[in-house]
């Protein structure tokens, strides 16, 4: 019986610190996710077109500069 108890006891041991290491994962997970994001937010802002949209061009019109 103490045998048995003292298995149970390392075993959970064993279990806290894997759940702590797993913890930590997950934070530091999080915090790219939110770095990522805002990242991601930063840069479509900047592709959002401040000025009108620039009319569209036929290539098919322009001749090259050899002509």
């Amino acid at each position: 019986m103490e045998s048995r108890l003292a298995e149970i006891e390392i075993k959970l041991s064993f279990a806290e610190d894997l759940l702590e290491a797993l913890n930590s994962i997950v934070i530091r997970q999080q915090r790219q996710i939110d770095k990522l994001q805002q990242d991601l937010c930063a840069l479509s802002q900047q592709l959002q077109p401040d000025e009108a949209p620039v009319a569209a061009r036929d290539l098919r019109e322009e001749l090259p500069p050899h002509y």
